[in-house]
């Protein structure tokens, strides 16, 4: 996970003048003195937009919420769909517990901070998609459906990688919340963020080595291999849609696509279903993104748990804006420079409220859902394959 944050200093100087900074870990460690700590506004500062693009906010975000919310499925108060959320998850009821028991330390401040996302509050999303994909390749393959202690591991797995890369992303991108609440690097300093993330994600890495499977190994390491060149794409803000596809890849789908090809390769040597996992889990992990995406321009901070408008403030062009292009090509020259100058980001909202980037971005997340479910063809019918077709509707329906 070093090579993921000396990536970030290479592509971000800016973060070396924050990182080594000392922290105060007596003052910080203190629960009444979490809220004391300087609150810095760079990056989440909300500015003041015209009337006109305001009262088009409103009105997208609205049209926006109609479309996707008529069948809320992943409200806070709601349930999930039959088959996903009740079926079949005894596997996955002490997650975040056995991960806790995987990163214990007797180091206080470490225990404190690399436990602090595994509270049981987050959506679970990729760990229960690869127990799911576990139990359908296993029943295929005419072995008990029940998710192998391999298996369960990779959801282990998957689920402390995202977790660190996301402690990473937050030193990055600056951000002071996550999950609605403050950041781990809000609450001990980057420096301390990044060793945080670095130990979540050797333990992760530990674990994939007591599976004691080359062929896993070499699968997962991938994820990695990605994460880090996904980051650097990243930085290298080009105004074309291949390049942001082949990014979002990397930085998200890449997780899911290859925990799912893992966990398919463990209870099976058929090619065939092997690359149907993973298909499932690439495409299921871009409509994800895509949708997260949108989710940035019409949803409210409070909603989502971590600020809005993010990825514009930090100069990075999402499906959104390079859709409005098609109406609104000098947002190029916006793209190239990052948003830096001064209205940039205000224009750049302008041109996404009116235009039908937003409609086009949750169409291109449809197209993503339906060639997840086509990847699922191969397979008979099932309630396992039921909750996986199901869960494609949840993640496109999704208003957080």
């Amino acid at each position: 996970m070093k090579l993921i944050f000396d990536a970030c200093l290479l592509t971000r100087p800016s973060i070396r003048n924050r990182v080594f900074q000392p922290t105060m870990f007596n003052f910080l460690f203190r629960p009444e003195n979490y809220f004391k700590v300087e609150h810095r506004s760079l990056h989440l500062t909300c500015r003041c937009v015209t009337d006109t693009i305001k009262q088009n906010k409103c009105w997208y975000m609205q049209r926006t919420r109609d479309l996707h919310c008529s069948n809320y499925l992943y409200a806070k108060d709601a349930s999930l769909p039959h088959g996903f959320d009740s079926h079949g998850f005894d596997d996955m009821s002490h997650l975040h517990f056995d991960i806790k028991k995987i990163l214990h330390t007797n180091v206080k401040p470490l225990q404190t901070m690399c436990s602090y996302y595994f509270d049981g509050n987050g959506k679970h999303f990729r760990p229960k998609v690869v127990s799911l994909v576990s139990k359908l390749c296993n029943e295929h393959g005419g072995i008990e459906s029940k998710v192998s202690e391999s298996q369960r591991k990779i959801s282990l797995i998957a689920e402390m990688i995202h977790v660190g890369s996301l402690i990473h992303d937050d030193v990055v991108d600056f951000s002071n919340v996550r999950r609605g609440k403050r950041s781990v690097n809000a609450l001990c300093g980057d420096h301390n963020a990044v060793m945080v993330g670095n130990y979540v994600v050797a333990n992760a890495s530990k674990l994939l080595a007591s599976i004691g499977n080359p062929e896993i190994t070499i699968i997962i390491s991938q994820i990695i291999d990605d994460i880090v060149r996904g980051e650097f794409m990243q930085q290298d803000n080009k105004d074309q849609f291949k390049h942001y596809l082949k990014k979002t890849y990397k930085k998200t789908a890449s997780l899911i696509a290859n925990c799912c090809k893992a966990v398919a390769s463990l209870s099976s040597n058929n090619n065939e279903v092997i690359e149907a996992a993973y298909q499932y889990g690439s495409n299921i992990g871009m409509a994800f993104q895509l949708v997260d995406d949108l989710l940035d321009f019409v949803a409210s901070s409070k909603t989502l748990g971590k600020p809005s408008v993010a990825d514009l403030k930090l100069g990075l062009a999402t499906a959104p804006v390079l859709f409005a292009c098609d109406k609104h090509p000098d947002l190029h020259s916006l793209i190239l420079r990052r948003f830096n100058e001064t209205g940039d980001v205000e224009w750049a909202l302008e041109a996404v409220y009116n235009s039908s980037a937003l409609e086009e971005t949750r169409l291109l997340a449809e197209q993503y859902c339906k060639d997840a479910r086509l990847a699922l063809s191969m397979f008979h019918e099932s309630t396992n394959k039921t909750a996986l077709l199901q869960l494609t509707d949840v993640v496109l329906n999704r208003c957080k």
